[in-house]
């Protein structure tokens, strides 16, 4: 057996054996089970961006897809509204939380906003020129 194919057993037999040690510590009754966390969900179609720039991702978790757009809208309006192309939405929107990350360039800003509110998460990433 050749060395990759022993690492690969290895994997494999490792995951396995996670597996069974998480289904053993598993609860008997679905009742006393944690809540389930959700996958972040890939929104498409994308929102139209209201000015010149388009919205390049959007996930959703914990909430839907039609929340979060409108999460999105609403961070894009708050921004506009406290300073223009360029602004920045303090605090957040529709009850969440907002922060913004940039990569910015004289005529370009690409940027990636996280808000959430309790378990509810909404990412988007947008690139607006200026």
């Amino acid at each position: 057996m050749r060395a990759n194919q022993r690492v690969d057993r290895a994997i494999r037999l490792c995951a396995a054996a996670a597996l069974a040690a998480s289904c053993a510590l598993a609860p008997a009754s679905s009742s006393a089970a944690a809540p389930l966390a959700h996958a972040a969900e890939t929104c498409l179609p994308l929102p139209h961006y209201p000015g010149v720039g388009y919205f390049t991702s959007l996930t959703a978790s914990g909430t839907s897809c039609a929340s979060a757009k409108k999460v999105a809208i609403a961070y894009y309006h708050c921004r506009i509204a406290h300073g223009g192309v360029k602004g920045r939405c303090p605090g957040g929107v529709l009850g969440f939380k907002c922060s913004e990350v940039r990569d910015s360039i004289p005529t370009e800003i690409d940027a990636r906003v996280t808000c959430t509110k309790a378990h509810e998460k909404v990412v988007h990433t947008y690139q607006q020129d200026t």
